[in-house]
Order: C-alpha cells, then sequence, then structure tokens
C-alpha cells in the first residue's frame, strides 16, 4: 500500500539511521558519533533554532556557549548580559526565557535539567517541541519532536492533505510511531537532517532518499504541495519615526525598551509610538527628544515581526544642549543591546555598530 513503512517501523528507523550515518551534518551543538551530549548544549541549540536558521546560529553559538559555558553560569548572568550576547539571533523573548529557565533549573533542579517532560514544559520558554527534543538527544529516551523539518517529511511520507498547523495532533501521532529504543537522538537528529537536506520545502532531492520507496507523496508526485498550510492574514503595517540626535561630540541618544513586551529590555533610539495608517508628521515630530531641526530620510527602514510590519523613517539632528540619557560614542554601540530594527536604522545612517565604528 502507497504510504506504508518498508516491512516494519523498525526497518524504517534502520535504513534511517543508515542514511544519517554517512550524511550526519556537522553542526556545532552536536556531540561526535558515540557521545552524549551536554544537556545545556542541547537546550540551548534548540531555544537558538527557534524561528532562526540554521546558518545564523552556527554563527553565533559558540560565541555564547564561550561568555555562558553551563546552565549555571547563564542562571548567574546579569538579564541585559544575555541580551547583548543574543544579539543577530532576534526574538529576544527566547533569550529572557532561556535565562528564566536556567535560573529556575538552578532552584529548583540543583542545576540539572529534568528527565521528565511534565518537569521540562513546566520550565520558562519550554514546550512540547523541545521538550522531547531534549529527551530524546540529551537523554536517549524514546520520543521524536515534530518540528518544521520533520513535519514536511512525515506529512509527504503518509500523504496528509490537513493543513498546517492543524495536521500537528496527526504528525505527532506518526512521529510517535517511530519513537524507538534504538539510538532515539540520532533518530530526531536524522529526521531533521533529512528534511533539511533531501525533503526540503522546494526541490525535494527524492532519488537520495532512504524512504523514497514507500513515500506517498512521491509516488503520486505530490511532494512540492506538502504540507499544505492555512492562509494566512496579511501583516498589518504600522509606521512612526526614529529619533538620532548627536551631542557636539558625536555620541548618540539611546534609550532602554521597558522589560516586557516586544524586544524587552534592548537599547533603541527615542521615537515616536508606532500607528498603524499613513504617518503623521506633526504628531509624530512630538515624541521628538528635543526640539531641533530634525531631517527626514526619504525611505523608511522596513522591519518584519511576527505580527506586523514596521516602517520607521529615520529623524536625524545635533544639538549643543543634549537632555539627559544613555549616549553612546559611535565606537561603542557594539556594547549596546541593539535589536536588528535599530541596527538597520543606524546602518541607513552611516553607522555600524560593531568595534571598528571609530
Amino acid at each position: 500500500m502507497v504510504g506504508a513503512y518498508p516491512v516494519t517501523p523498525g526497518q524504517a528507523i534502520g535504513r534511517l539511521l543508515d542514511w544519517y550515518d554517512r550524511h550526519r551534518r556537522p553542526l556545532p551543538w552536536r556531540a561526535p558519533p558515540g557521545r552524549r551530549p551536554d544537556p545545556y548544549h542541547v537546550l540551548l541549540s534548540e531555544v537558538m533554532l527557534q524561528q532562526t536558521t540554521v546558518a545564523t546560529v552556527a554563527g553565533r553559538y559558540e560565541g555564547f556557549l564561550a561568555r555562558f559555558p553551563s546552565l549555571a553560569a547563564l542562571a548567574a548572568a546579569a538579564p541585559a548580559d544575555v541580551l547583548h550576547a543574543w544579539q543577530g539571533l532576534g526574538y529576544y523573548r527566547r533569550a529572557r526565557a532561556l535565562h528564566a529557565c536556567a535560573q529556575a533549573v538552578a532552584l529548583r533542579f540543583d542545576g540539572a535539567l529534568p528527565r521528565s517532560e511534565g518537569a521540562l514544559r513546566a520550565l520558562p520558554g519550554i514546550g512540547a517541541y523541545t521538550a522531547r527534543a531534549i529527551l530524546a538527544i540529551a537523554f536517549e529516551q524514546p520520543t521524536v519532536p515534530v518540528d518544521a523539518n520533520i513535519a514536511r517529511v512525515l506529512a509527504r511520507r503518509h500523504g496528509i492533505e490537513t493543513p498546517l498547523p492543524g495536521a500537528l495532533k496527526e504528525l505527532q501521532a506518526q512521529a510517535d510511531a517511530l519513537a524507538s529504543l534504538r539510538r532515539p537522538g540520532d533518530v530526531a537528529q536524522a529526521l531533521m537532517d533529512l528534511g533539511a537536506t533531501v525533503c526540503r520545502p522546494r526541490l525535494p532531492r527524492c532519488e537520495a532518499c532512504p524512504w523514497q520507496s514507500a513515500c506517498s507523496a512521491h509516488a503520486t508526485g505530490s511532494a512540492e504541495r506538502l504540507p499544505r498550510r492555512a492562509t494566512r492574514p496579511q501583516r498589518p503595517v504600522r509606521r512612526g519615526l526614529a529619533f538620532l540626535l548627536t551631542r557636539q561630540d558625536g555620541a548618540i541618544l539611546f534609550q532602554r525598551r521597558p522589560e516586557s513586551g516586544l524586544l524587552g529590555g534592548l537599547h533603541e533610539l527615542p521615537g515616536s509610538p508606532w500607528l498603524a495608517g499613513p504617518l503623521s508628521l506633526p504628531a509624530s515630530l512630538e515624541h521628538a527628544p528635543v526640539a531641533a531641526d530634525w531631517r527626514l530620510a526619504r525611505e523608511p527602514v522596513i522591519h518584519g515581526f511576527t505580527h506586523f510590519v514596521l516602517e520607521l523613517t529615520l529623524a536625524e539632528a545635533r544639538t549643543e544642549r543634549p537632555p539627559p540619557g544613555l549616549w553612546c560614542p559611535p565606537h561603542r554601540l557594539h556594547e549596546l543591546a541593539l535589536p536588528t530594527v535599530m541596527k538597520k536604522l543606524l546602518h541607513r545612517a552611516g553607522l555600524r555598530p560593531g568595534p571598528s565604528n571609530r
């Protein structure tokens, strides 16, 4: 029958592991073959990989780990230091949750991650997927997490037509059928690699897939159409001004966002409220930190968040009477915890938030 595993799930796992032993990706957070990974490394990588590409995480994982080499070190760190080290990874809520998770583990579990799904999911920032990934990869428990790559593999493998996210329960049931005492961590990572490198969203390499002969989507020529996704509503647009005020020595005025909410605790240029509808210059300029001859950029900086698109127009001015606040010279911009949208604005002004910015 099309869609059935080749003979048994055990044989399917055997084919998958044989493929993985030849083609596994050398990722910086993965333990070498035959060695048990550090649970903290698994937690850190899985949180970083949420809504962030492998290439981006690979470039920042080792630097973060060098700064916070253990859960205990992370738990003891100042929140501002964690946010600063998280720069470039986006979705800063994850960094705050990871920090809170480390503190909770230090307080409630003597610094060691718990080994049950319920206890893991009770920790800040750990949902069903992350808990299952930790259990499988770090603790070799027979469970299979379902991320975007695994969902794609299983939806095609079984010809599941239910659109995402509604299909997740059905996909998790198919993943549970693969749970095995035989190298469960490698089974999970093999499925991730299979989806990332072979069962790709576009132009899947079916000829290289160890499950090709029993794949429903391959048999019907529907691989690129699956998994189906529910239509997403168009994101609304919000607009505002961002004020780049410099004083005579070249230092720039910044402020810190509130700890709670979007981009909580990060540094930003002062700005007007982000409102729907066309940008109202008179109303927005009322929020400028000083009265000045503000020069407006011709085009806004555009940045997408999960639920809306932000268009910020840069306004620049120089003042001889600087107001109190956080003033940062250009060569020290790299010391601030700057979200990507603020870096885009600084780039628009010809500034680079790095040590060479002198």
